[in-house]
Formats: C-alpha cells, sequence, structure tokens
C-alpha cells in the first residue's frame, strides 16, 4: 500500500471492509469474508516475491507477466532502456522511488492471484473469496498448481 495512491488508498478501503463488514455490501445480512489482510505500507516487495507475484497475473500465455508491468506511468519512474532488467532492480527503484511503482500491489497468496495498480482487479478477488465462501466456486481451482508443494 503506498497512501499517497489513490487507487491504493481505495482499495485498501475496499479490502478493510471486506474483513469487517457485510460483504457484499449490498447484501447487509451477508458476513464479511475470511482472510489474513497483511498491510505493507510503501515498501516494496522483495525480488522473490515480486517474481512470485508476477506469476499469479492473469495472463494470456503461461508465462508470468514482464518486469513493466509493476513500473508506473508516474515522471520519475524510468522508460524505454532505463527500466529494470531484474526484479532485484526493481526492488531498489521501488525503495528509493516508491512513485515508480504501480500501487496497489494486492496478492491472495492462498489462492495464487494478484492484482497491480487495479482496483478492478482487487474486486475480482474479493469477488472469487465471496464465491469459494459462498460455494459458488466452479472448481477450477481445484485442478490449479497451489504452490511449489501441489
Amino acid at each position: 500500500h503506498h497512501p499517497s495512491s489513490p487507487p491504493s488508498v481505495k482499495a485498501l478501503n475496499l479490502l478493510k471492509a471486506a474483513v469487517s463488514a457485510p460483504y457484499p455490501a449490498s447484501k447487509p445480512d451477508a458476513p464479511p469474508l475470511r482472510f489474513n489482510l497483511d498491510i505493507v505500507e510503501s515498501t516494496p516487495p522483495t525480488p522473490d516475491q515480486l517474481r512470485t507475484i508476477l506469476s499469479y497475473l492473469p495472463s494470456a500465455s503461461a508465462s508470468p507477466a514482464p518486469l513493466s508491468t509493476l513500473l508506473s506511468s508516474h515522471p520519475s519512474a524510468p522508460s524505454g532502456s532505463e527500466q529494470p532488467r531484474t526484479a532485484d532492480a526493481v526492488t531498489k527503484l521501488a525503495s528509493s522511488n516508491p512513485s515508480a511503482l504501480k500501487w496497489p500491489i494486492v496478492v491472495d497468496w492462498d489462492s495464487g492471484k494478484a492484482s497491480i495498480g487495479d482496483v478492478e482487479g482487487v474486486k475480482s478477488i474479493l469477488e472469487e473469496l465471496r464465491r469459494k465462501r459462498d460455494g459458488e466456486a466452479n472448481g477450477e481451482e481445484e485442478n490449479k498448481s497451489k504452490g511449489w508443494f501441489s
């Protein structure tokens, strides 16, 4: 989470509401979602976390999303040949210039889902959690790898 990023603030408010109030809010008798909300503020993910997060992003191909997916269009962010080429370089850049990253970075580590800089992606993650809670998940997740040990 980065407090100066409006999408990050909006996403954080959505996540907090989902664990503390009826979800969805349009159904007052619905229970809140149950998940561990761990907020890391203004600190970029580690290089290993970045690689994993990129592999969790929805993509049309089997390969992880490119590192450039993490970079913002902020004027202080590098572009073209100046962009970092490794996850270590992205973490180093984000440590010195948090505005260079797209915020929020939201990860459902248990389901292998992530959203970068996109409030709609956060809503999608929450909706998937609601579907699982309400028994509406269509079973696709059962056949999907959950990590290294599956």
